[in-house]
């Protein structure tokens, strides 16, 4: 007997990226009265449709201290597509209660783990009635040059010769997959190594000499890309009075409409990865005063000169005031607004930054060859498109550019890959009529091509991610968050 499936689109999972989270503090709130706190970091994550919280785990306790370095990581799945909110609990109440440094690397598919076993001989004493005390501590080197601690041994009291119990340990918690990372003699009392050479087991070449404590340190050799993204916003105008009810564009006092829907659902996943957060926003099929000449490639804040807007809330502002001042009016031409932001793409191919064009509009397109025209040359630019369609009107002129099924071609000449990536609004509508999902939806489904269309540019051009440059710290501190 056979049983068939109803895949959901809605529903569908993506598979994601394991990312590692590792959570240290500094100058915490003391809070006990004859010793130092006992602190323990709890993770929350939040849920899409009811933004309730729910706890993903909690870190181990450390006794008597303000300054934790938690070896307990999270591990969570990463969605580009999707807004995934996280709290950090610590359980102290007041205003300034110390800081909270967390650190994220993207973890590999290594699956193996390593048993391991560490042993100690005439090390230094550094008890004045007794022995030393010695433990171990293992630290893996960060993208950014850091370290994190990755794991610690037990203490092993009054002795100078300790044998320490053997631990197991993924590979990809100590080294990320990578062999032959290797560490760098920093302080007095550290030795560095790789796993390759641990792996050779006791040996004269697994020897190393400390003076003041037993450590592990290794060294990443892991780049990370950090390209900079550019996001152009574009809005078909609707014919009809935005102040009548009818309109897809009314503003409505009590909740956004389509399209102020469709905008910020997007524009507040994507605007975390542009690095200046200024958005070009464009506006076509209006009239404009104060003539009333027809444009299809028209700044929404009204300044031709500088189209930018500062953040989704300022491309929302722009939209809401564009208004007021232009008169909505047909036809309906999307090469315009696709051709402005191929110029741009044009003038950067080093991979230094990657345009992404969302167009919001009904589904009516007047210029449909100039369009199809436009992607094909699009297509060889550092360049992706989004089309989100709002309203009731058939959509199969978008669905012919999106190009899933059947590569889109102009003149004889098809586009040298898929660029553009279209959704129907009406598909994501909560029936419930909860709008944060709705938009949840939406985002999650508008969103999940870019990433491969992002690296199939990259890699077609063999442009190759650059190291990740230092993370931003003001002189004198650490880089951090307040709790």
């Amino acid at each position: 007997m056979a049983t068939i499936g109803d895949f959901d689109p809605l529903n569908a999972t993506i598979p994601a990226t394991k990312v590692e989270i590792t959570v240290s503090c500094r100058n915490l709130l003391d809070r006990d009265t004859f010793s130092k706190s006992d602190p323990i970091c709890v993770l929350y994550t939040q849920g899409i449709g009811n933004k309730e919280w729910r706890e993903f785990g909690r870190t181990e306790v450390i006794d008597n201290t303000l300054n934790p370095d938690f070896v307990r990581k999270f591990i969570l799945d990463y969605f580009f597509e999707e807004r995934q909110n996280l709290k950090f609990d610590l359980g102290i109440p007041g205003k300034k209660c110390g800081t909270i440094v967390v650190k994220a690397e993207e973890l590999s598919n290594c699956r193996e783990s390593v048993m391991m076993q560490f042993c100690g001989n005439k090390l230094d004493k550094k008890d004045f009635f007794g022995k030393s005390d010695p433990f171990l501590v293992f630290y893996r080197s960060n993208e950014d040059g850091t370290f994190t601690i990755c794991h610690k041994t037990e203490v092993v009291k009054n002795t100078l010769n300790p044998v320490w119990q053997a631990f197991k340990i993924s590979v990809r918690a100590l080294c990320n997959g990578d062999y032959d990372r290797y560490g760098v003699h920093d302080f007095i009392g550290e030795f560095s190594t790789s796993y390759r050479e641990l792996s050779r087991g006791q040996s004269q070449f697994n020897v190393y000499e400390v003076i003041l404590f037993y450590s592990f340190v290794s060294q990443s050799s892991l780049t990370c890309t950090f390209f900079r993204k550019s996001y152009t916003f574009s809005f078909k105008w609707f014919p009809g009075n935005p102040a009548q009810p009818t309109s897809l564009h009314y503003m409505n006092p009590y909740q956004l409409n389509t399209y102020a829907m469709a905008l910020k659902a997007v524009g507040d996943i994507i605007q975390d990865y542009d690095s200046d957060k200024m958005f070009p926003a464009l506006g076509f099929g209006a009239k404009l005063p104060p003539d009333g000449r027809i444009s299809h490639e028209f700044a929404l804040n009204g300044n031709p000169q500088n189209p930018y807007c500062n953040g989704i809330d300022g491309v929302m502002e722009a939209y809401y005031q564009s208004l007021k001042s232009v008169q909505l009016y047909g036809p309906t031409n999307f090469s315009p607004v696709i051709n402005h932001v191929a110029r741009y793409a044009a003038s950067v191919k080093d991979g230094s930054q990657y345009f992404i064009l969302l167009i919001i509009t009904d589904g009516v397109i007047s210029d449909m060859a100039q369009t199809k025209e436009s992607i094909v040359n699009a297509a060889s630019l550092p360049m992706s498109i989004i089309i989100v369609g709002v309203g009731p009107a058939e959509f199969d002129a978008m669905i012919e550019l999106d190009g899933d099924e059947v590569r889109i071609s102009s003149r004889g000449r098809y586009a040298e890959r898929d660029i553009v990536q279209f959704v129907p609004f009406r598909d994501y509508i909560d029936r419930t009529g909860n709008h944060i999902l709705s938009m949840a939806r939406l985002a999650k489904d508008v969103l999940a091509e870019i990433p491969d269309q992002f690296l199939s540019y990259m890699r077609t051009r063999g442009i190759k991610p650059s190291p990740a440059p230092p993370p931003y710290t003001p002189p004198g501190h650490p880089l951090q968050t307040q709790i």
